[in-house]
């Protein structure tokens, strides 16, 4: 079985090319993961997710404990084979679910207790319960337990919750089991203070994690991107070069470029797909929104640039006489385009970075995606 390591191929300027090599395959970086919280990318067979190019998939501890249960997918021979993929699958811990229930949970030194969004029912997660459910749904990249600041947040509560952080993250190694092509990740916190994130990474790099992960709100309510621009750029160089970075939520198409372009390796986010269910395509020339009756007798395909199956079999009238008829086929066949448009970026950018001319490719793409 081969061991965990990140294999730095290539750069232009900080962007990087390289292969993270798992128990369950390797990994082209930069990667986009799809995101399937509960053993399923939404509206998609998994072949149909591999045939669009992704090789490392995303599955959430918070619900898989609570529907259908560690215990059930560890005795079904693991989440691998419990969702039909067979490449790498990345665990988020629980640690951003359980901290977006609010009124409904309670937080202490050792963990959270909060009830089930399904249920009512009471539940424990804390940095070994976490780390162990992550053991039995066999996850290739285990997620340390982190507690998740809210944005905006002064600066003396992003300490705070940072130190804990790094005291649960530290409790996350310990019981992480060890078994050779497995990792797991760190996550930076530490909110938008550029001195803080620089604490966490220096603290991670000292507990000695296989990748490392940003994590947090970095984005404001008004949409600006200001924020993040400025910590990632600041961030990003403290990371160590021979582990994988890991953009946790990221993002929209821009986001991946300029995020790239940065120095970060792997991304996931939900957009592709919760968007193609909303009737948003991201297409070269930036998005479509199927219900617009611009498209009512389109007979052009959703991205004439694209050759994926959608795009090489449907036109955008009879996707938007699906969406609008409420046929569930609609949003499956854009979240399929969604998902190749975005395989296929991360090719491009792979590609560019390789040939020395990811910074052309940038400055070309960016002006035209959303």
């Amino acid at each position: 079985m081969p061991e965990f390591k990140y294999e730095l191929l290539a750069t232009d300027g900080r962007a990087r090319r390289g292969r993270l090599h798992t128990a369950h395959g390797t990994v082209e970086t930069p990667t986009f993961m799809p995101v399937g919280t509960v053993g399923s990318v939404k509206g998609m067979k998994m072949e149909d997710v591999k045939a669009q190019g992704a090789e490392v998939v995303l599955g959430n501890v918070y619900h898989l404990m609570l529907r259908p249960g560690a215990d059930l997918v560890e005795k079904m021979g693991g989440l691998h084979k419990f969702m039909n993929w067979e490449g790498p699958i990345l665990t988020d811990s629980g640690g951003f679910q359980v901290y977006s229930l609010n009124d409904i949970r309670t937080d202490d030194e050792d963990g959270v207790t909060f009830r089930s969004h399904i249920d009512g029912s009471l539940h424990r997660l804390n940095p070994e319960i976490s780390t162990e459910i992550q053991y039995k749904l066999d996850a290739t990249i285990t997620m340390a337990f982190d507690e998740c600041t809210e944005f905006p947040v002064t600066y003396e509560r992003a300490k705070e919750s940072l130190e804990r952080t790094i005291r649960w993250e530290k409790r996350s190694r310990d019981a992480f089991i060890p078994r050779e092509g497995y990792g797991q990740f760190g996550i930076i916190q530490g909110a938008h203070y550029k001195d803080l994130r620089k604490a966490s990474i220096d603290a991670l790099v000292d507990i000695g994690f296989e990748g490392y992960a940003f994590g947090g709100w970095l984005f404001d309510e008004t949409g600006s991107k200001d924020t993040y621009n400025e910590t990632v750029e600041h961030c990003v160089p403290f990371m160590p070069e021979d582990k994988p970075r890991y953009m946790m939520g990221v993002g929209y198409p821009s986001d991946l470029i300029y995020s790239v372009q940065q120095g970060i390796d792997m991304f996931d986010c939900v957009i592709p797909t919760r968007n193609g269910r909303k009737g948003q395509a991201f297409v070269h020339s930036g998005v479509v929104k199927i219900k617009q009756a611009q498209y009512r007798e389109d007979p052009s395909p959703l991205d004439p640039e694209c050759d994926c199956y959608v795009c090489k079999t449907y036109t955008k009238s009879y996707i938007r006489h699906l969406f609008v008829s409420g046929e569930s086929l609609a949003g499956q066949l854009i979240t399929e385009h969604n998902l190749y448009f975005y395989q296929k970026l991360m090719r491009l950018m792979r590609e560019n970075i390789e040939a020395g001319t990811f910074q052309e490719f940038a400055a070309e793409w960016l002006p035209k995606v959303k």
